[in-house]
């Protein structure tokens, strides 16, 4: 099935009683203010319209904070201080789920990470990740060996300046090492105490399924936007057979759509978007229709497009938990806007039906990238 077939019948499946692909009408019933176990505003300071969510048995914050941007993957070079000041300024309004991973910088991400958090440190849940051979000095090749994944574990707990890691991902999965090797050695480290949960990236059905016989997964986390919803066909029907959250990451479709990008944007080498094909001249031309529905359905609703960006994803699942990244504090304060917005079902359905007459060009990864991507 070619892209633009795929995404017509994605968006059409997704209507189907309201919500029999995505759970849409489940959500009111099953989402919670606050998580089990007493994180209270009142224990941790937090202000109280921030929903709380959980990721199989870990508790979270709906929107999480993806710490990638920093180091510089959309270009930029940022200011160690001013990040810092960003996590803080996240945690202070409410998020306490922070995504990271020892191969952003290199390490930089990490020990930015464990920084500025470690005031409060008992009141977060710190995601991050193994699977690239950064310990070996090749941070592009796959390397998910038992040796490995005890070296980078290590090397994360000292940089985030911690003893243990509230939820370890697999980065990609190793096609040259038995899931039930990794999902062993990880196994290994929670009964030590080193790591509480575990989770996968970019992980096939098949593979989730092998790795949670092992050692039950809290999390998947993977590219998931309004115009990349492989995930809904792919694995969703697995993760909510086994009670496993989702963790997407890119939920505003790399600023695409928040309507800061038009079809006249180039991007430069150092820029992530300057090699994908959703962000070619052509592309970027034709895929305007969405960023005008999301604009008139954020006017609808009373809210910006990348806060109905996320109030879309956010109303689908009540075990979504999306991490959009941001260098910068409007726009954090912006996408944190949507913590509460919640679209109905009708709204689901009626918005899924003017989607599915959009035609949309590009995939969402260059090839090389593609070819590291679990089928």
């Amino acid at each position: 099935m070619d892209r633009r077939n795929f995404l017509k019948v994605s968006s059409m499946a997704a209507l189907s009683a309201a919500g029999a692909l995505t759970g849409v009408s489940k959500i009111f019933a099953q989402s919670s203010s606050m998580p089990k176990g007493g994180l209270s505003s009142e224990k941790n300071n937090l202000p109280m319209n921030m929903e709380y969510r959980k990721l199989g048995n870990l508790d979270v914050s709906a929107i999480g904070l993806g710490c990638l941007p920093m180091v510089g993957y959309y270009g930029g070079k940022y200011d160690k201080k001013d990040m810092i000041a960003l996590i803080r300024r996240a945690y202070d309004k409410g998020v306490i789920f922070f995504d990271t991973a020892e191969v952003y910088g290199p390490y930089t991400s990490e020990t930015w990470v464990g920084e500025a958090l470690a005031p409060f440190r008992d009141k977060v849940k710190i995601g991050t990740k193994f699977g690239f051979g950064v310990e070996e000095g090749q941070p592009t090749a796959l390397n998910s060996r038992p040796d490995h994944i005890r070296r980078a574990v290590e090397g994360s707990l000292k940089r985030l300046r911690t003893d243990h890691i509230d939820l370890l991902y697999q980065h990609r999965v190793d096609p040259n090492i038995p899931m039930e090797d990794v999902a062993g050695t990880v196994k290994d480290l929670m009964q030590e105490g080193k790591v509480l949960h575990w989770g996968m990236s970019e992980a096939s059905a098949r593979s989730i399924r092998k790795a949670h016989a092992v050692c039950p997964l809290s999390a998947v986390q993977s590219e998931y936007a309004i115009w990349w919803r492989e995930p809904e066909t792919k694995i969703f029907p697995t993760l909510e057979e086994l009670g496993i959250g989702f963790v997407p990451y890119c939920p505003l479709g790399r600023a695409f759509l928040t309507g800061v990008i038009d079809e006249n944007s180039r991007f430069k080498k150092g820029d992530r978007r300057w090699n994908l094909p959703q962000f070619t001249p052509e592309a970027l031309k034709h895929n305007m229709p969405l960023v005008a529905l999301v604009r008139k359905w954020a006017e609808r609703k009373g809210i910006t497009p990348a806060q109905f960006a996320l109030v879309w994803m956010l109303s689908r699942k009540s075990w979504i938990a999306p991490i959009p990244g941001t260098t910068n504090p409007d726009h954090l304060d912006d996408f944190l806007g949507a913590a509460t917005v919640r679209l109905t079902p009708y709204e689901m359905e009626e918005f899924d039906k003017e989607y599915s007459k959009i035609d949309l060009m590009g995939h969402r990864a260059d090839p090389f990238t593609e070819s590291q991507i679990d089928k």
